[in-house]
């Protein structure tokens, strides 16, 4: 190796340590690395423990955050706001009553003036004791704090404009000039509460970069109705996307779902209340979590929800939600999207379980402003539901007498019928069905033209079926002896447990829902006798199946809403009704004869298409079995 060569080596490593040493970090670009990784780890340890924390653990008036020396260092720049005496602000008009603590500028409690529980005691939604949210700060001298330990200020009291606003602004500050406002406004007559958040030279506080906070929020959902299994049923996390789309937690089991796409809101629902969180700008992620209690617990579920929100240490853009503390009323909810371009809406009654696709269609379009207009000039719920089964029952009147008739022509040809399946031996279905099928061409009649009009009303079936549970103007309305139209009505109760009975059918008995299906079997007795049946078919298993349907709906109905058993039976005695009106008014005689005068004419009865099709299909199976012979 050359002297040339030697020089070359030493030269490029006395160039890459000069390189190192001039590129070395200095003591404070190191320290303020580790501040941003330890800032990172606390903030992710925090929200592990809100997630896990629901009640705090103290509601004494003066309140230290830590009894150690450090307790006011580990605040960093909020260490103004460690120490303070908890006060209470109350912010209430006709609708609702919302208490703010100025300790993490919590809503304390809401109570909703219009309501109570099935015991008679104020309806509250949420306060302190069940529920808790705060938002994680973090600083750039690396300390990480929650607002639910510190204690905010109020700027000016509670303020009211001409419009009757009241508007309440409480401060958190900092050792220095940044600060950050809590402000909420609560509109006259309204449930819906506006609510933000906006700093004020806070980027010289909080580390660079930040653009979002740590969004906590927690409850237990206390049972507010005298049916607890029925309550649990309609109780879940909902939440709706900034694209349209809605989800929720499972309403009967412990479930949980973390999502990245952007939330616009989020509701603790319970069956007839909920607390919806809504950001007008959309969180930008979410953790949601749903656990059911036990049934000896006086809470039905714990909901906890963690999540980001977008945040500008600058104040220049503040951030902004809206809570809405209030019933699940389809008319109250779908009032704040009047007005309101498309792409805006909230779609908030979405919430209400109305039923999907076309049953819900119904609700939305027919049973829901029927009900509404009934109710503006009429206070006796039991006899709006009563005048509602009767214009059900007169608009669906064509289907019914159609379905009757088909029945009726059936019936009639039943002797002719058991001719042919005398006539042909069982061996010979295809032959036994062709003959059977040219007999109802020729005299026109089509099995499932009887089907067809039954096929029909089973979306307004189903459509009341979702509407009655979930329809809170029933709520502890009376009728008769059933107390509350939205809840079961017990005749009878007991308090011992009895297997299965208990269980599936519960520890009372309900006595609309016994009407119900004492109605049911009547009404199954009556179409059983009117409609013809094929004993070499299974006929007569095929009745014992319809008699017994009626009391496994018993089962069914007997923890449900008296309004649904109301109705239904209802719906039911004026089925009978008809039928029997229907049936003094058709002479079987004569439509006999008018059958033979159809098929005694020139001209063929046409065809249905269900018809044509049967015989191409038997047409298509004789030929097959004469390719196989």
């Amino acid at each position: 190796m050359d002297k040339n060569t030697i020089l070359g080596f030493v030269l490029i490593v006395l160039i890459l340590i000069g390189f190192s040493v001039l590129n070395k970090p200095s003591e404070a670009e190191l320290a303020r690395q580790k501040r941003i990784n330890d800032s990172i780890a606390l903030v992710e340890q925090t929200k592990s423990k809100s997630a896990q924390t629901l009640v705090k653990p103290s509601d004494s008036t003066f309140v230290q955050v830590a009894d150690t020396a450090n307790a006011v260092d580990s605040l960093g720049e909020f260490s103004v706001s460690g120490r303070g005496e908890e006060k209470f602000y109350v912010l209430e008009n006709k609708l609702v009553k919302l208490v703010i603590s100025n300790k993490g500028s919590e809503i304390y409690s809401a109570q909703l003036n219009k309501y109570t529980t099935y015991d008679s005691l104020p309806l509250t939604l949420l306060n302190k004791h069940e529920s808790s949210m705060s938002f994680t700060l973090v600083t750039n001298n690396n300390r990480v704090v929650n607002t639910s330990d510190l204690y905010f200020q109020p700027v000016s009291g509670i303020q009211k404009d001409k419009f009757g606003n009241q508007t309440l602004i409480l401060r958190l500050k900092t050792t220095g000039t940044g600060y950050i406002d809590f402000a909420y406004t609560l509109p006259p007559d309204n449930y819906m509460l506006s609510f933000g958040i906006k700093s004020t030279n806070m980027n010289t506080v909080m580390p660079i970069g930040i653009n979002s906070l740590d969004m906590q929020w927690n409850a237990s959902i206390k049972q507010q109705e005298k049916g607890r299994k029925f309550e649990e049923k309609y109780s879940s996390i909902q939440y709706r996307f900034v694209s349209g789309d809605m989800e929720k937690l499972s309403e009967v089991k412990n479930d949980e779902k973390k999502t990245d796409n952007k939330v616009k809101w989020i509701a603790f629902k319970d069956q007839f209340f909920s607390s919806i969180l809504i950001s007008n700008s959309g969180f930008i992620s979410a953790d949601l979590k749903s656990t059911v209690e036990s049934d000896s617990s006086k809470y039905l579920k714990t909901y906890a929800a963690s999540m980001s929100v977008p945040f500008d240490p600058t104040g220049k853009v503040p951030t902004t939600f809206s809570f809405y503390f209030g019933p699940n009323q389809y008319k109250i909810l779908s009032a704040y999207d009047k007005g309101v371009p498309s792409d805006n809406k909230l779609r908030l009654n979405k919430i209400i379980p109305l039923g999907w696709g076309i049953f819900g269609l119904v609700n939305e379009w027919a049973i829901i402003p029927m009900f509404n207009l009934f109710s503006r000039f009429i206070s006796s719920f039991g006899i709006i539901i009563l005048l509602m089964t009767l214009v059900i029952k007169l608009v669906l009147f064509p289907l019914t007498y159609k379905s009757y008739m088909s029945s009726a022509k059936m019936r009639v040809l039943k002797p002719e019928i058991d001719e042919i399946n005398a006539r042909i031996p069982a061996d010979k279905a295809a032959e036994r069905q062709k003959a059977t099928m040219d007999l109802y061409n020729k005299v026109g009649v089509s099995p499932m033209s009887g089907c067809l009009p039954t096929l029909l009303q089973l979306p307004i079936l189903f459509a009341m079926f979702s509407f009655f549970p979930s329809a809170i103007e029933l709520r502890q309305q009376s009728f008769l002896w059933a107390t509350d139209l939205s809840a079961y009505d017990s005749i009878l109760s007991w308090n011992t447990y009895i297997p299965f009975i208990t269980n599936y059918f519960g520890n009372h008995i309900s006595l609309f829902c016994l009407l119900m299906t004492a109605a049911s079997i009547i009404s199954t007795k009556l179409n059983m006798a009117t409609t013809p049946t094929n004993d070499q078919m299974g006929g007569g298993l095929m009745k014992w199946m319809m008699y017994l349907m009626p009391v496994m709906f018993m089962f069914i109905f007997n923890n449900y809403a008296s309004g649904l058993s109301y109705y239904y039976f209802v719906s039911t005695l004026i089925t009978i009704i008809q039928t029997y009106a229907i049936r003094a008014t058709v002479d079987e005689k004569k439509l006999l004869a008018e059958l033979h005068a159809k098929r005694n004419s020139k001209k063929p009865a046409k065809k249905s298409g269900f018809m044509d099709r049967l015989e191409k299909m038997q047409q298509e199976q004789q030929k097959a079995m004469k390719n196989r012979k």
